[in-house]
């Protein structure tokens, strides 16, 4: 007889969450009650979010700030290439490392305006490479960069994706946390060509709990991710069942995660949007428990 789903599973994984800045006094209430509950579990660090063009740019800043400051978190703050001179993002970069920021997720970030092409900006990093490079030069940052196992939009080939991701690494990044997927055998796939592409530095899966399908579908499309079929079919009709989306969502997330853990994955880094509950959920059928509560069964 078959165990149950999660029987197998030891606790003995390893989970970073994002999290976005907020703009409302609501939202910000939200985010520090997301972060209060997933605190305990004791992730490896959080990061937060940089909008299209360098939007968020001062949100992000103060959001990565107060975290280090006021949480005992490891705190990582994205940066991108856009819209900022090399001496612009430097500054950036220093003042995270004068506010105790010690990590920093490096990325080329996305064109100022939705649908125009990518074109670096004058006297700026070139790509994210360039980026990481820099960074390396400035401090001794803990360098986070992205992977896409569907490979990247604006890459002509999978290969060539694979060698954009392997000069990030080069040039000194130490891990790769890639773009959401639904399909565990996508990431196995992809973590296998890149093991053979001589990509050795850890690649962490981004997990993405649906929380609204019309959107993951917007997002899917932007940034070449496939949405299988039978997703569609399991969310359909439960719009107006908020409660029973979430459940559902949990659910399909977690086996996700289930199946990556039988194929070795032992760190996962989880897109939050902002909402504690279902990442906290997966974390828990992982096998992870609060700190404390593990001290004292412990003890």
């Amino acid at each position: 007889m078959a165990p149950p789903l999660f029987a197998d599973v030891a606790g003995d994984v390893a989970v970073s969450f994002e999290f976005f800045p907020p703009k409302t006094e609501k939202m910000e209430e939200t985010l520090w009650q997301s972060i209060e509950t997933l605190s305990p579990l004791g992730p490896r660090f959080v990061s937060v979010t940089y909008g299209a063009g360098g939007t968020t740019r001062e949100r992000t800043h103060a959001t990565v700030s107060k975290i280090a400051r006021e949480t005992p978190l490891a705190a990582a703050a994205h940066l991108t290439c856009v819209e900022a001179t090399r001496e612009e993002i430097d500054q950036i970069a220093e003042e995270y490392w004068a506010a105790g920021v010690r990590h920093i997720v490096a990325l080329r970030g996305d064109p100022p305006r939705a649908g125009e092409k990518y074109r670096t900006h004058p006297g700026g990093y070139e790509n994210a490479a360039d980026l990481v490079a820099g960074l390396r030069r400035l401090h001794p940052f803990e360098i986070s960069v992205s992977a896409y196992p569907e490979c990247h939009p604006d890459s002509p080939s999978p290969e060539a994706d694979l060698d954009n991701l392997k000069r990030k690494i080069d040039a000194g990044a130490n891990r790769a946390i890639t773009q959401f997927f639904f399909e565990a055998e996508t990431f196995l796939r992809f973590r296998d060509r890149a093991a053979a592409a001589g990509i050795d530095a850890e690649i962490v899966p981004g997990i993405m709990p649906v929380m609204n399908y019309a959107s993951v579908v917007k997002m899917s499309a932007m940034c070449g991710t496939d949405v299988p079929a039978w997703m569609e079919r399991l969310f359909e009709g439960l719009d107006e069942h908020p409660s029973a989306r979430q459940l559902v969502t949990a659910t399909l997330t977690a086996e996700l995660c289930r199946k990556l853990y039988a194929g070795g994955v032992r760190q996962f880094h989880f897109y939050t949007l902002n909402r504690a509950e279902l990442s906290y959920a997966i974390c828990h059928l992982l096998g992870l428990r609060p700190r404390q509560q593990a001290a004292v069964a412990a003890a």
